[in-house]
């Protein structure tokens, strides 16, 4: 039945679209060519959607006492944190017991992840993951200064590095409504 249906609506279209091109040809082509145009970009747009909310992130906003994050579209929480003055974005993961850096974000703070010794291990949502034991020095969170921070690098490609509480353990944390404030 639903065959039939959109049989009858092509029908229907063309024999529309045949009288229109009949009386003006020129303008019909490019009324057509200008909607097709709006379906191409319509699609493009349906198709980048989520590429594009994850480059658009909201901002952490920073006081003389405390970072203040807001809740990004995908529910978690971001921090950048500069690591021996190179940014980091790190993903708030409170059910993570250390910091944990990606492969690709060890390379940005002048650490070489292949020639680390990987003799830890890390249970995570995809399995065990071997990590290897790092120090990173001078870390700036907004206002907040420490020297040295022990972390972790994990062997195996991830997406973002996480923020875990061996280090959000040093701040009080509330969340309320869309903001997590952190303050030491």
């Amino acid at each position: 039945m639903r065959l039939v249906y959109v049989g009858l609506l092509v029908l229907a279209l063309s024999g529309w679209g045949l009288l229109e091109l009949r009386r003006n040809f020129g303008r019909t082509l490019k009324m057509v060519a200008a909607w097709v145009m709006i379906l191409v970009g319509l699609m493009a747009v349906y198709g980048l959607w989520g590429d594009m909310q994850r480059g658009m992130r909201p901002a952490q906003t920073e006081g003389t006492a405390e970072v203040t994050l807001p809740r990004a579209q995908d529910g978690h929480y971001y921090a950048q944190v500069a690591v021996g003055g190179t940014v980091l974005t790190f993903m708030v993961d409170t059910g993570a017991s250390d910091v944990v850096l990606t492969p690709s974000d060890a390379r940005k703070v002048g650490i070489a992840p292949g020639s680390l010794v990987y003799i830890g291990q890390a249970a995570t949502a995809n399995g065990m993951v071997r990590t290897a034991q790092v120090t990173l020095p001078n870390v700036s969170f907004g206002p907040f200064q420490d020297e040295t921070l022990h972390a972790s690098v994990n062997e195996a490609p991830m997406d973002i590095s996480l923020l875990g509480m061996s280090y959000l353990g040093q701040f009080q944390i509330t969340i309320a409504g869309n903001q997590m404030v952190l303050r030491r």
